[in-house]
């Protein structure tokens, strides 16, 4: 996949260097100036405090939006169904919460509900309430946040690798983001809230962090909050406090200290105690599909999860190459048609969707069923225990899962909340419990076959449900290339100690098949596709060049001289939409770098006639002339211009500065600049 530079001027670089010295000087500053140790020994305690107290709030408002946005999907979700007679604001589990199953008279399905018996009005409503919920959320979106629409996650990505977009993570951006995804998932779009829960997450760290100015004046410490933040979103996302954070690790976030892994523990553990007291579905469940499995799997199964593995990866890599192509006529063709697109498609899903009673249902309810085991003397949901049924089973739920994967592909990436983690799972989950289910009617019917010699006698030997649970997982990992912490969530939800090695065994088989179809998860296309500006670990691979290939040249870069310079002159440079400027001597050398804003403040707080001079060196301050020498970072990131590329990729990856200054190897004179939209540019124009 080619990748274009289209987003790149909606970005601006942060320079970890630069905002890492500002921050080491604000702590050490109040302490030079505070003489008494007993007041150097309260703000290094207010200090350490502020930061846990920041990660607690972060985590504790992330589990609660989590809880309310999972009581409005499952209201919206079943009043497409019917409605609570007694009690409209009830969904149908809490409707009929004291009752048992098919004795509940306070719900009601639409056509009963006027007084009908019509699967005809059913039908009707099932398609008019998903397209109008699907349409409202895309208005909204559209109207008043259009960053809340997708999954945030290719921009999250963007961000923790250093670059800012304003609005992204805002305060309005969060409350539609919340809004429009219950609407989305509720409408029966075949798309979840997962992978929007990381985008909601960060936006309630950034919200928070930025009442706090010690926060708020710095990046870097910004960074931390957003990290952690992202993997509390995980968390409560799938009830995984440690495959949140290592999703975080592995799949988000460019730079992961110990302390930053240590505060994303914590705020992923805060977050799902606070999703666990709020106790959403009132099962005690965190998330609606945990499921516990007490049988063991036998060495023949092994034939069976490579199956299960090989469909994971090429589902994964099959619908990235697809979804892509959606994506790009999307762009191309329906921009400006964005609400009516959700409306025919939301239309079209519901209609298809109702006819199967396996994608009728809500993603997560659906998974809930599929992960259950088969109790003795019970057909289970839907008749799949019930061994006369089998056949039927199988082809409903073939059907399904095409009909959900055509569905992920149309649905993600239009202009809604939208996630593609949940969806990817079901689809998984379907396909492993269509093959358990055939195996078990394999082993029915030749129960005396060499390959089932290890099943006892009398005892069920295949259990269809560990199938759908190891699908779910290929699934997962074909789509998003993740492997640890996918093992690790897997592992969480379930509590299957003993299907650790199935697991791995199936999700080290996706990954190398979906990579076999496509490089890179879906996460990283996108990134690709619009532009985004994202240092991938793949790309110093096509940088064989030196730096003197990629850099802007002396000529046609800005530069103030380090003395000898008029106010007015200096006012042009800085009116400029550049962030700062190299200083040089007379002899072309440099001498530092200057931050363009730091200098027009300056200027501008001085209220000086526009003929006065400018230094920005760093002698003594001599009459009529206005020092800045104190602004200037005199030894900033240099390199010669024979440097690798690989070498430079590393410094911007490590280091993080917003520029790399070239001078020649002899004496120092400055031949040109780099920052790192300069190196992205390079490397997506050479994959064109």
């Amino acid at each position: 996949m080619s990748g274009s530079t289209a987003r790149f001027d909606e970005f601006e670089t942060v320079d970890w260097i630069h905002d890492g010295a500002k921050e080491r000087h604000r702590q050490t500053e109040p302490q030079r100036q505070s003489a008494e140790p007993r007041h150097q020994l309260l703000l290094r305690a207010y200090n350490a405090i502020e930061s846990w107290v920041v990660v607690t709030l972060v985590g504790v408002l992330i589990g609660i939006n989590t809880a309310v946005i999972s009581i409005a999907t499952e209201w919206l979700s079943d009043a497409k169904l019917g409605v609570c007679r007694s009690s409209w604001w009830l969904n149908e589990k809490f409707c009929c919460w004291e009752h048992k199953a098919g004795e509940c008279t306070s719900w009601s399905t639409w056509d009963n509900a006027i007084g009908a018996d019509s699967v005809f009005v059913r039908y009707m409503a099932f398609v008019i309430m998903g397209t109008a919920f699907a349409t409202t959320c895309a208005w909204l979106v559209r109207a008043y946040a259009p960053l809340a629409a997708g999954s945030g996650l290719p921009e999250i990505k963007a961000i923790l690798g250093g670059f800012v977009l304003r609005g992204f993570m805002g305060f309005g951006t969060l409350v539609m983001k919340s809004v429009g995804l219950a609407l989305a998932v509720g409408s029966g779009l075949s798309v979840g809230k997962e992978g929007p829960a990381v985008h909601m997450g960060c936006c309630v760290g950034n919200v928070v962090s930025r009442n706090f100015a010690r926060y708020r004046r710095s990046a870097a410490r910004q960074r931390e909050i957003v990290s952690a933040a992202a993997a509390a979103g995980v968390a409560v996302a799938f009830g995984a406090p440690v495959g949140g954070v290592l999703f975080s690790l592995e799949d988000l976030s460019s730079r992961f200290p110990r302390k930053t892994l240590w505060r994303s523990f914590f705020c992923a553990l805060i977050a799902t105690v606070s999703l666990q007291a709020m106790d959403p579905f009132r099962t005690g469940k965190l998330v609606m599909f945990q499921a516990a499995y007490d049988r063991d799997w036998h060495v023949f199964e092994l034939v069976f999860f490579v199956i299960i593995g090989v469909f994971g990866g090429a589902y994964g890599g099959m619908c990235i190459r697809l979804n892509l192509k959606v994506a790009a006529f999307r762009k191309k063709h329906l921009a400006k048609w964005a609400v009516a697109e959700v409306a025919v498609l939301a239309a079209a899903t519901t209609a298809v969707t109702y006819v199967n009673s396996y994608t009728r249902e809500d993603m997560g309810e659906l998974l809930s069923y599929l992960l259950q085991e088969c109790r003795e003397g019970s057909t289970g949901w839907n008749n799949m225990c019930d061994a006369s049924r089998a056949s039927q089973v199988a082809w409903s739920l073939a059907a399904a899962t095409i009909i959900r994967a055509v569905g992920t592909v149309l649905a993600y990436g239009c202009k809604v909340p939208c996630g593609i983690f949940v969806p990817s799972m079901a689809i998984g989950a379907s396909f492993g419990r269509l093959v358990g289910t055939l195996a078990q009617m394999l082993h029915r019917a030749h129960p005396t076959w060499h390959m089932f010699a290890q099943c006892a006698p009398d005892t069920p030997c295949i259990t269809p449900a560990t199938y759908a649970f190891l699908g779910a997982a290929a699934a997962m990992c074909g789509v998003t290339k993740v492997t640890v912490s996918v093992v690790v969530i897997m592992y969480e939800l379930t509590g299957a100690l003993n299907f650790l090695v199935p697991t791995v065994i199936v999700v080290m088989i996706a990954r190398i098949v979906g990579d076999m179809v496509v490089e890179g998860g879906i996460s990283e296309q996108l990134i690709l596709l619009n532009g985004l500006p994202f240092l991938d670990e793949m790309e110093d691979e096509v940088l064989d060049v030196p730096v003197a290939a990629l850099m802007c040249r002396v000529d046609d870069v800005r530069v103030v001289r380090e003395h000898g310079m008029l106010v007015d002159e200096v006012r042009r440079i800085v009116a400029t939409d550049v962030r700062g400027f190299p200083v040089v001597d007379d002899a072309g050398r440099v001498t530092g770098y200057v931050g363009c804003k730091n200098v027009a403040r300056a200027v501008a707080d001085a209220g000086i006639d526009q003929n006065v001079t400018i230094a920005f060196d760093q002698s003594a301050h001599r009459a009529g002339v206005l020092q800045l020498g104190s602004l200037v970072d005199t030894s900033p990131v240099t390199v010669r211009p024979q440097t690798s590329a690989e070498t430079v990729i590393e410094i911007f990856r490590k280091l993080g500065p917003r520029v790399i200054l070239v001078t020649s190897e002899d004496d120092g004179q400055l031949e040109g600049l780099l920052t790192r939209k300069d190196v992205l540019r390079h490397v997506r124009s050479q994959q064109h």
